[in-house]
């Protein structure tokens, strides 16, 4: 194979070595304007040892993958990717939509499945067995692509979660739900992160913007149209078909990523660190615990979660000087050594925090306050998506253009907390017009970092480091919305009960005051209409306020985004024009 064909464009640092790399399919150079540089076949593009050159490029689009495609440089003139790399796209982005819409379909089927299979006190853990395994399992994930070989690694996460979603589909009670949840969050772990490590070698950074606003445009996609069919299929075929639905869908990208992605194959390197292993899922489960179950299952100062607490704390603080000790760490430090990578780390915590965190209080105040049905909570969050979905897009393709993007993290940083701080400010009063412009705000800004913050992250280490670089940022998003979401929920319930309280102390006895501070902190639109007038009134006030409450430390956690987003530089994405 030619040093044209065994690269992707991109230039691979390790330590003290550059491994300069060849023309991308998406440079559109032929393999023999590559051949006519005088460079040697061969040798030029020998990997150094223990070093993964960018092979995906090469290899998804030689003869033996890219099914008459072309030659082994797979491009096309005008810059075309050929057809397998366009296939292996597909794939991951079907792989991605796997992984958002399973729990905004499973969400809308809930009360079916508790209607049928009993069990409404631990309805929880349907949600909190498939994220908590999801997110303990994103950064061994990652490691395992890095060391075995993301082809296999990839694979085996898809089937995992297509097995869990059959299990889940056919379980008979909520434990074996509950159970099968937690096999399908071990799935769903892999899946973003392998799609996004495997773009991170297919694509050169300079190219990989406008494919990555792709990517949001499927998690928009998905956080739409979830909920509409998630009820419809409720409705029409069953609970079990919302897990069932995973089947084809997962088939087809089984399919496609086991004959189009031909990658070399890994020699297994090292030995699986265990103990980091343990001691990082130990963390992130006691900590996503505490966020979860902390104010609602269990009080703050409780022995459960003060145990919980302690126990992440132990192990998260024992992790690094266990990875610096071992040879192949489940997570290497080494990447925090970039700034950039810090930085951009922080920042996907916060919007996961501010992400999952809207869009669970958003519907609520929709449907409560401004008598917006349940059924149509896909729509309700348009406002939101179809801004950030559009912006991420552009943003991408214009940062494939130029090579610049330090600006953009610095915009979405100052409309995040503007948007945030704006929808603060509804109450009863706010008409649906209005709303939606603020969520429009806050949807551009959410825009700006949707898919940005990975392709710096993945521009910031070396390329043996691309699945930790892509489970590393999934995981602090992950872990930002748990704590978004429950930080938020605890703040939004204390000041509906609080308001409560207070309308049920001035009203006394008469006029309702009973069902007043009987009235609980979560109704549905339905279940409004049917109480009187003045204890509707009184929780359409208590939710506005306690929507005014949980988006105003929405916004103050927002402002660490502008801050850190000042601090990232403006490192030259890598491109094959580079290496000229």
């Amino acid at each position: 194979m030619s040093a044209s064909s065994a690269t992707n464009g991109a230039e691979s640092e390790t330590e003290g070595l550059r491994v300069k790399e060849g023309p991308s399919p998406g440079q559109g150079i032929p393999e023999a304007a590559g051949d006519a540089s005088g460079a040697a076949p061969g040798p030029a593009a020998e990997d150094a040892p223990g070093t993964e050159t960018a092979p995906v490029a090469a290899a998804a689009s030689d003869a033996e993958g890219a099914g008459g495609a072309g030659s082994a440089s797979g491009a096309g003139a005008g810059g075309r990717k050929p057809r397998s790399v366009r296939l292996v796209l597909l794939s991951l982005m079907i792989a991605v939509l796997l992984a958002m819409l399973d729990n905004m379909i499973v969400g809308t089927a809930m009360p079916t499945i508790v209607g049928e299979l009993g069990g409404l006190e631990h309805l929880s853990w349907v949600v909190t067995a498939y994220t908590l395994t999801t997110a303990a399992s994103t950064p061994i994930w990652g490691k395992l692509g890095d060391m075995f070989g993301r082809k296999g690694v990839f694979l085996t996460s898809i089937v995992l979660f297509l097995i869990g979603s059959m299990a889940s589909g056919a379980a008979q009670t909520m434990g074996q739900l509950i159970g099968f949840r937690a096999v399908q969050g071990l799935g769903a772990g892999g899946l973003m992160v392998g799609a996004m490590a495997i773009m991170g070698d297919l694509i050169p950074p300079r190219e990989r913007g406008k494919y990555m606003g792709l990517m949001a445009g499927v998690m928009s996609l998905a956080m739409i149209g979830g909920p509409l069919v998630g009820g419809t299929l409720t409705d029409h075929l069953g609970w079990r078909w919302a897990f069932y639905i995973n089947l084809p869908l997962g088939a087809v990208a089984l399919a496609m990523v086991g004959t189009v992605l031909h990658l070399p194959k890994k020699p297994a390197k090292g030995r699986i660190d265990y103990l980091g292993a343990g001691l990082l899922t130990a963390g992130i489960t006691s900590a996503v615990l505490v966020t979860s179950w902390g104010g609602t299952e269990y009080d703050w100062d409780s022995a459960t979660i003060v145990g919980l607490a302690l126990l992440a704390v132990a192990a998260l603080a024992a992790f690094p000087f266990v990875e610096r000790r071992v040879a192949e760490p489940i997570l290497p430090l080494r990447v925090f050594h970039s700034r950039n990578f810090s930085l951009v780390a922080l920042i996907g915590f916060v919007l996961g925090f501010v992400m999952f965190g809207s869009m669970t209080f958003l519907p609520l105040f929709q449907q409560s306050v401004q008598g917006a049905s349940a059924t149509n909570s896909g729509l309700l969050l348009l406002p939101v998506l179809l801004p950030m979905m559009v912006v991420s897009v552009v943003t991408g393709r214009a940062t494939t253009r130029t090579g610049k993007y330090r600006m953009y993290p610095i915009m979405g940083g100052a409309l995040i907390p503007v948007g945030l701080f704006l929808l603060a400010q509804m109450d009863v009063g706010t008409s649906r017009l209005t709303s939606g412009l603020y969520m429009a705000v806050l949807g551009a800004g959410m825009g700006f970092l949707m898919q940005l913050t990975m392709l710096i992250a993945q521009n910031s280490v070396e390329l043996k480091d691309m699945g930790v670089a892509s489970s590393t940022t999934t995981l602090f998003r992950t872990i930002g919305g748990s704590f978004g979401v429950a930080l938020m929920g605890t703040v939004f319930a204390q000041r509906v009960e609080d308001s409560m309280r207070e309308s049920a102390a001035a009203s006394g006895g008469a006029g309702g005051g009973k069902q007043l501070a009987d009235t609980g902190p979560q109704l549905d639109a339905a279940s409004l209409e049917k109480l009187p007038a003045q204890v509707r009134e009184a929780y359409e006030h208590a939710v506005a306020g306690g929507t005014h409450g949980v988006f105003l430390l929405a916004t103050g956690v927002a402002l660490l985004t502008f801050v850190a987003a000042w601090f990232i530089k403006e490192v030259p994405l890598k491109d094959a024009e580079a290496q000229k």
